[in-house]
């Protein structure tokens, strides 16, 4: 249900996305800033619950190298890849790399985290990723240095999410979401310092910030929901819901517009729907105590 909550936000923040980036100079800057709300509101929530203090003593030594990694490879670098291959990148292309994040996920789980994948999640796998390209048809798909900056971010997002569901295991979720986009806030700020672009943030008018503060609130309910997600449930299938993220992006932009989509469309909408459920379902199943999963292909002990 938590990842339900969290691909409903992140439908929500790509559709409002699209519309703020536009009312801001520059893509980093604008990404900048909302982190950096993000960061302030989970930081508070963190030091609220009480899950901040003695954070020297909560958390070992030994998990911070991997923590510093996740604010780089998750919070930092990825998007500032993501923003400058996008400018070099056909949309269509960009769109559909972007979107196999949840097979990346799946492929990386199997060794790293002990997961399981029988034929039920194989088959909704292969289901989810057509109800991509329907959705998402990488029509013209051609591959050039854009492509490849951004295939690079989405495979080191996917390599946060396995990260980050190991060290969820000692680490609250609420912390560890903090931690995650502070460091990565520090790695923008860099950016924007080294590309000149810094002074800009100074500039901006009332309802820019005000564009800011609320993506960056809507941000902060996706990373804490993400999070508490990966904690609950495996992260195939937690990267897997995420997907349904896309139909509500997809439906508010047919309201906005006041157009229907094509039959092609609504039925990658349905085959992601039923992908994800099933996905969900099969997850839930082998979750419960003496459960025996239809045709494991892999098998390990419960990642939670």
């Amino acid at each position: 249900m938590l990842a339900v909550g969290a691909a409903l936000i992140s439908g929500l923040a790509i559709y409002l996305n699209a519309f703020a980036v536009k009312q801001l100079p520059d893509p980093a800057v604008f990404t900048t800033l909302k982190n950096a709300v993000a960061a302030g509101i989970l930081a508070v929530a963190a030091i609220a619950l009480g899950h901040a203090r003695n954070i020297h003593t909560t958390i070992p030594r030994s998990s911070w190298p991997a923590i510093v990694a996740v604010g780089m490879i998750g919070g930092g670098i990825p998007f500032i890849l993501f923003f400058v291959g996008l400018a070099e990148a056909s949309a269509p292309s960009a769109a559909f790399i972007q979107k196999t994040l949840f097979i990346w996920v799946a492929l990386l789980a199997v060794p790293f985290l002990g997961e399981s994948l029988g034929i039920i999640p194989v088959v909704a796998l292969s289901v989810l990723l057509v109800g991509q390209a329907l959705v998402l048809p990488p029509s013209g798909l051609r591959w050039g240095a854009g492509e490849t900056l951004i295939l690079v971010a989405t495979l080191m997002w996917g390599v946060e999410t396995i990260l980050v569901k190991r060290l969820l295991g000692s680490i609250p979720s609420s912390l560890m979401g903090a931690l995650r986009m502070t460091i990565g806030l520090l790695v923008l700020v860099g950016y924007l310092a080294l590309s000149g672009k810094l002074s800009s943030v100074f500039g901006l008018a009332p309802s820019q910030w005000g564009w800011a503060l609320a993506t960056g609130l809507i941000l902060a309910a996706y990373v804490a929901t993400w999070f508490a997600a990966l904690q609950r449930a495996p992260a195939s299938a937690v990267a897997s819901v995420l997907v349904l993220g896309a139909v509500v992006t997809g439906t508010l932009t047919a309201i906005a517009n006041g157009a229907a989509p094509s039959f092609g469309v609504v039925a990658g909408y349905v085959l992601v729907v039923a992908a994800a459920g099933a996905i969900a379902a099969w997850s839930i199943r082998t979750a419960r105590p003496g459960s025996d999963p239809l045709g494991q292909v892999a098998s390990g002990a419960p990642a939670d």
